[in-house]
């Protein structure tokens, strides 16, 4: 199981899906650090200062921060989802799937539905 920081905008019912499935997470409220309008930057500092996989819905400047600078204890980001279970277990998955975090971005996107 991954040593997850989650950062603010990941659901309650997220979280204690992961932390059913076994995942240790730190939320950043629970780390004193959430409404304090935080750099994602310093985000990305703190969870890998803990040696934690960032937990992120924000997509575009994680995914630059990571081409910028690849030394972090991993970062995983998603597609919100209205499902929250599905969601979980789609990230579950992506943890389970991956041999290795630190240092790699994971990406994980909600299923096309298709149109009729």
């Amino acid at each position: 199981m991954a040593d997850l920081y989650a950062d603010e905008n990941v659901s309650a019912r997220v979280i204690d899906r992961l932390r059913g499935e076994g995942h240790d997470i730190l939320t950043a409220l629970e780390d004193g650090r959430a409404n304090q309008g935080l750099p994602d930057e310093d985000v990305l500092a703190r969870a890998t200062e803990l040696e934690r996989c960032v937990l992120t819905g924000n997509r575009n400047h994680f995914h630059w921060l990571h081409a910028t600078n690849p030394n972090h204890s991993g970062i995983l980001t998603f597609s919100d989802d209205i499902d929250k279970d599905a969601l979980a277990v789609r990230i579950h998955t992506a943890i389970e799937d991956a041999v290795e975090l630190k240092g790699k971005l994971i990406r994980v996107i909600r299923p096309s539905t298709g149109s009729r």
